[in-house]
């Protein structure tokens, strides 16, 4: 994938791909943004709405490229638009997601309150642009941070990777700072670097059983992808230390610390995630929710076997 710094370079590289009527994905927050894009589609919502990728490859008809510009849900459905019409994308990513670096995506049924996906988005590139976080609230920026601080994470459980420690030592190290200055160019370029290396780390190795908890109680509750993750990677990370003991130990020296899921839950407490009764979760559905959880590719791939009780007594942990 073609990766380029600042957001100047997103013309010089859509000239290089030869896409000269690229459709702009994104949503209302960038509706305006001058880029070198001939149509915009400005209707991106959270978790990407099965009815809103449909509008989206609609909106497509006639381009040659795509541009996802925003955060995890903006470069989804980028990317579903892409699996569905063959063209090509170019990531521009305003959160700590890393979206761009896996051609699977995310789309949510609203009605049925289930998250589903599928794989095959066309990505080759991706422009990074610090200068558009800089008004990113508390609350996107540690829950996108955690999101990528959990693809680190999770990497590791196959086995050592420098993307992988790289990334979760650039996060752990910059996310407070950020968090103490949003407007600080510098932090949020390292907390974005570290989003970078995770994110590679994800395309090399996947996810696992945190992203599976956050995945299910997003698709049954519309909540924020990032906070859900922030919650559910402390549990995940006790539950597999017995499987993947070097795993935890690799990624707490990351951390700099000999506890690293309690100092998850130290950088989550930064965006005010605590419990998911704070977010609205309900506790009477946590065991529909645990019935979800050990159906998701990333439990079943999951370094220890959980069963659906295992993942309820994780979900009520942290309700």
């Amino acid at each position: 994938m073609i990766v380029r710094w600042g957001i100047a370079e997103l013309g010089p590289l859509l000239r290089e791909l030869g896409c000269e009527r690229p459709l702009l994905v994104t949503s209302a927050r960038f509706a305006d943004l001058e880029l070198p894009v001939a149509e915009r589609f400005t209707g991106v919502r959270r978790h990407s709405p099965v009815d809103t990728v449909a509008e989206a490859v609609t909106a497509a008809r006639g381009a040659d490229g795509l541009v996802g510009l925003g955060g995890g849900s903006a470069v989804d459905t980028a990317k579903a638009v892409s699996a569905s019409t063959g063209l090509p994308l170019v990531a521009m990513p305003t959160t700590y997601a890393g979206a761009e670096w896996t051609p699977y995506f995310g789309i949510r049924d609203e009605a049925r309150g289930v998250k589903g996906g599928g794989s095959g988005a066309q990505i080759v590139g991706a422009v990074y642009e610090p200068r558009l976080m800089l008004a990113l609230p508390v609350d996107e920026t540690v829950g996108t941070a955690l999101n990528a601080l959990a693809h680190a994470a999770e990497a590791l459980y196959d086995g050592p990777l420098e993307d992988a420690s790289v990334g979760a030592r650039l996060v752990g190290a910059a996310l407070p700072d950020v968090v103490a200055d949003g407007r600080d160019l510098a932090a949020r370029t390292t907390l974005l670097e570290g989003a970078v290396h995770a994110g590679r780390a994800l395309g090399e190795r996947g996810l696992f059983l945190g992203h599976a908890l956050a995945q299910a109680l997003g698709g049954r509750y519309g909540l924020p992808h990032g906070a859900l993750n922030a919650l559910s990677l402390p549990p995940a990370l006790r539950f597999n230390e017995p499987a993947v003991p070097e795993a935890i130990a690799e990624l707490g020296r990351a951390l700099g610390t000999a506890d690293p899921a309690a100092r998850v839950e130290e950088l989550g407490r930064l965006g005010g995630f605590g419990r998911l009764r704070d977010l609205g979760v309900p506790e009477e559905g946590l065991e529909a929710v645990a019935s979800d959880v050990v159906a998701r590719a990333g439990a079943r791939a999951n370094p220890r076997p959980v069963t659906a009780r295992q993942a309820f007594d994780l979900l009520r942990s942290i309700w």
